[in-house]
């Protein structure tokens, strides 16, 4: 099915702020894909300076161009990146998450001595177990399984059997009260 917009300008452009969903699957919905592209904010997005501006096989450079100008008006720092599952942040992040998690499957840390390690080793403001709470245990298996259904082959986008636990026993992080760990 095409989307059309019977009260947008030819000039309109469409954005998406999906952390992993293809923007190309989005823009498909529009005949005019060429004004299309994906703008991913961080949260909490009055704080985070990143955004990362996403073109597609067929995003214009001017689109393109006005997209990163949008986001340096905003006083954000742009950085530019492909139609990749995960962008840049999150094609990090997320792998980085579970392995973490299938390093406390196999009894390699508790998750507490694996987010100490990443906090006072690599300097990150949180281990990888807080921020899956943060994020909400349910996103983070959203995108991996979402990930491993497009790409199975790719090892890093194997999902979690601790994971997939928490989520049905609704235990889905910071938003439930708890998740791997458990809040006020």
């Amino acid at each position: 099915m095409v989307f059309r917009c019977f009260f947008c300008l030819r000039h309109s452009i469409f954005a998406s702020n999906t952390s992993s969903l293809p923007i190309t699957d989005i823009a498909s919905a529009t005949s005019r894909q060429d004004r299309f592209g994906g703008l991913h904010f961080f949260n909490p997005v009055s704080m985070m300076k990143l955004v990362e501006v996403i073109a597609t096989s067929a995003t214009s450079q001017e689109t393109f161009d006005s997209l990163l100008n949008f986001s340096k008006a905003l006083g954000k720092t742009p950085v530019s990146c492909k139609d990749t599952p995960g962008f840049i942040v999150n094609r990090l992040l997320v792998p980085y998450m579970i392995e973490a998690l299938r390093l406390h499957e196999r009894g390699h840390g508790s998750k507490e001595d694996i987010d100490i390690a990443m906090k006072l080793g690599a300097g990150y403001p949180m281990g990888p177990f807080e921020l899956s709470d943060y994020v909400g245990l349910d996103t983070l298996k959203f995108i991996i399984d979402g990930w491993n259904e497009k790409d199975p082959d790719n090892p890093l986008f194997t999902p979690s059997e601790l994971l997939n636990k928490l989520v049905a026993d609704g235990k889905l992080g910071k938003k439930t009260g708890e998740g791997f760990y458990k809040y006020k």
